[in-house]
């Protein structure tokens, strides 16, 4: 299913569910997405109350221009079935599903949806988060070419524990897991967001995880905490810069000298076709993100 392209996805913030107050305060946070969430964040006897209280939370709205996702238990769980359904009808754009591991989860996953009465234009997110979704990445990926499937979110927590992987700030252990799923992404034309950063209180850190997320390609990074948010809403945006030569390099081909030309210079740089395609999508999504924080 058809994902907006330019729709901004910098930082999309986890929101445990069960905490009333702290749906009630993501109103005003500067989250390009928040993640509403019933799985990790929720204890096993608060998910029916956490259920209903994202349901009685997406009902009355108030979130402005903030996509909505909720993150449901697996469909094996006891709490998986009844999250899905409500999920599917609350008003979210999209769910968030669990430890996925083939393209059949896709298919029941995407099935389940459209049995619940899911809009047309509600998006499947699944979380990569398990060694056998590494070995089968391509096939989960192919599944967008047949379903609602839009998002890739790297569980890295969850990949550490199950590879029994020490989690280092170079993050080698992942870096096969991140580029394999970064390049099934983008050959299916699915939204890539990186994992979490852990350590609320090193900022620097932050920094640098993120700085290598946007080098690997991720659009954006999930969070555990609002104080995490400007620094990835920076890192994942187009600096200035990069604008600035982007409008350069659109206006060098639009050009009449330049007509059919497929190779220029533009700012000293050897540019080509391929960065005309490239200059377009960040200008494009600088008018996205000054539009969603306009509204």
């Amino acid at each position: 299913m058809p994902v907006p392209a330019h729709r901004p996805r910098r930082s999309c913030l986890y929101m445990p569910g069960a905490n009333t107050r702290a749906l009630e305060k993501a109103k005003a946070l500067a989250a390009d997405t928040l993640i509403f969430d019933l799985e990790d964040a929720v204890a096993p006897d608060a998910k029916a109350e956490a259920r209903q209280a994202i349901a009685n939370a997406t009902g009355a709205g108030g979130y402005g221009a903030r996509e909505i996702v909720v993150r449901i238990n697996g469909l094996e769980t006891e709490w998986g079935a009844d999250d899905l359904k409500m999920a599917a009808t609350c008003g979210a754009n999209a769910i968030l599903a669990p430890k996925v591991v083939s393209g059949a989860d896709i298919d029941r996953l995407d099935s389940a949806l459209t049995a619940a009465g899911a809009p047309v234009d509600m998006g499947l997110w699944v979380m990569i988060e398990m060694p056998l979704a590494i070995l089968n990445i391509q096939e989960i990926a192919e599944a967008a070419h047949r379903t609602r499937l839009a998002a890739f979110v790297m569980g890295t927590n969850d990949l550490a524990k199950e590879y029994r992987a020490r989690a280092t700030p170079d993050r080698l252990a992942f870096q096969t897991a991140l580029q394999l799923s970064m390049a099934a992404a983008r050959a299916y034309g699915l939204v890539a967001i990186d994992g979490v950063f852990n350590d609320i209180k090193d900022e620097q850190g932050l920094i640098v995880e993120c700085e290598q997320g946007r080098t690997l390609g991720f659009d954006g990074k999930t969070l555990i905490h609002p104080s995490q948010l400007d620094t990835a809403n920076r890192v994942f945006a187009p600096s200035p810069h990069d604008v600035e030569h982007a409008k350069a390099v659109i206006e060098a081909f639009a050009d009449p000298d330049n007509a059919g030309k497929g190779v220029l210079k533009v700012n000293g740089k050897m540019t080509e076709l391929l960065h005309l395609d490239e200059a377009r999508r960040t200008v494009a999504m600088d008018e996205a993100i000054k539009a969603f924080e306009a509204a």
